[in-house]
């Protein structure tokens, strides 16, 4: 028999260290789930302990079930993979390019080289930038009061390219844009569309971007790390009530285990549960690379609160598939070269080896995105997971 005595000791530690003030933890092979568990408590100095059914905000983790529900359109030919997006969204026909500011501060801009497509999109190659890693795109947000597509708000959407489609990868609002093509081209929100396509089918029942009354006692508080490591439990933003479209970069309420069904059914080829999400081949495509030649670059955070500076896999490159970064060389001891995974900013993390059929999630609420601590953690978690299956 397995032995998860390991897993335990490693996740206990980070809670009795104080790198975290709870999480919550699950991981699953072919045969089925071989951890889930919690630990801590959901808030710092609070007596509500984690569980696992601990409801988290999962942020960018948001971004994969976009893809699928994307790919989903692909399959039934409403949308397709390199039809220019403008011919859905018209207001990316003729996007501009923010080249930066003249001497009074005003907003430099050009018309785009090239075609901004589905594809672009969800491999963050569209030109779509995020002002958390991107200065130029911050001072325009400041200056034009440009939403942030969190707000679930349309004037979001008209943020102007960093780049001309196809140049270069950088991490941005893209795969929002995508998530507004599924809801135009099926006619429905993506809370609607997420819920009856792959959260009821697949028995996911607490995700979803409308923050239920019935989560409120199992939601887990958001943290800031302060000078020396310090934990501070911070308020939140709620999600907006009646928004004019769903973030499909971000947004999404879930807990480890419904994560991990999701994975779990990427895992078996887009089938779990008895329900079937995507075709086999179409999980095949997304996990491929998408970029060619170009490779994922570091993130320089101009948000520190927010955000650390990022550079996951140093030193190593790095490729993106259909929502997916891609590692391209083995972890020893830990995933495969071809690896699917990503992150909340929330420190939230995921990972699909689809050579070993591994898959895990790891679950806490602090701030800024890529805490040292945090990754450290998740390292000896995914190694724990690997040496269990043996």
């Amino acid at each position: 028999m397995r032995s998860t005595a390991p897993i335990d000791s490693i996740l206990a530690d980070a809670i009795t260290q104080t790198t975290v003030a709870g999480l919550t933890a699950a991981a699953a092979d072919t045969n089925g789930r071989i951890y889930e568990d919690a630990f801590g408590c959901r808030s710092l100095g609070g007596t509500a302990r984690m569980t696992t059914d601990t409801v988290f905000r999962i942020a960018s983790m948001t971004k994969a079930i976009t893809g699928a529900a994307a790919m989903q359109m692909v399959e039934q030919g409403k949308l397709a993979l390199d039809q220019p997006a403008g011919e859905i969204l018209p207001f990316l026909a003729n996007p501009q390019v923010l080249l930066g500011f003249d001497g009074k501060g005003n907003p430099i801009l050009r018309a785009a080289r090239g075609t901004v497509t589905l594809r672009n999109l969800l491999t963050h190659t569209a030109g779509f930038v995020y002002d958390t890693w991107n200065e130029d795109m911050n001072r325009f947000a400041a200056e034009t009061d440009l939403p942030a597509a969190r707000t679930g708000k349309l004037a979001a959407l008209a943020a102007p390219l960093g780049y001309d489609p196809g140049e270069r990868w950088e991490y941005g609002i893209n795969i929002d844009m995508a998530g507004r093509m599924v809801e135009v081209a099926s006619g429905l929100d993506l809370e609607t569309y997420f819920r009856r396509f792959i959260f009821d089918p697949l028995g996911m029942p607490d995700t979803g971007f409308e923050l239920r009354p019935e989560w409120e006692d199992r939601l887990a508080v958001v943290h800031s790390r302060g000078e020396g490591g310090t934990l501070t439990p911070i308020k939140a933003s709620r999600p907006p009530e009646n928004p004019e479209f769903y973030p499909g970069g971000g947004g999404l309420f879930s807990t480890a285990g419904d994560y991990l069904t999701f994975l779990q059914a990427l895992m078996h080829g887009g089938q779990f549960n008895g329900a079937r999400i995507l075709r086999p081949e179409t999980v095949a495509l997304m996990g491929e690379n998408h970029i060619g030649a170009l490779n994922v670059q570091p993130l320089v955070s101009n948000k520190p609160a927010m955000s650390n500076d990022v550079e996951l896999f140093p030193g190593m490159d790095k490729k993106w598939g259909l929502s997916f970064l891609i590692n391209t060389k083995d972890v020893p001891g830990r995933r495969s070269a071809g690896s699917l995974a990503w992150a909340g900013i929330n420190n939230t993390y995921y990972w699909l080896d689809p050579k070993k059929k591994i898959a895990g999630v790891l679950m806490t609420q602090v701030l800024p995105f890529a805490d040292q601590g945090v990754l450290g953690l998740l390292d000896r978690f995914e190694a724990a997971v690997y040496q269990s299956v043996g």
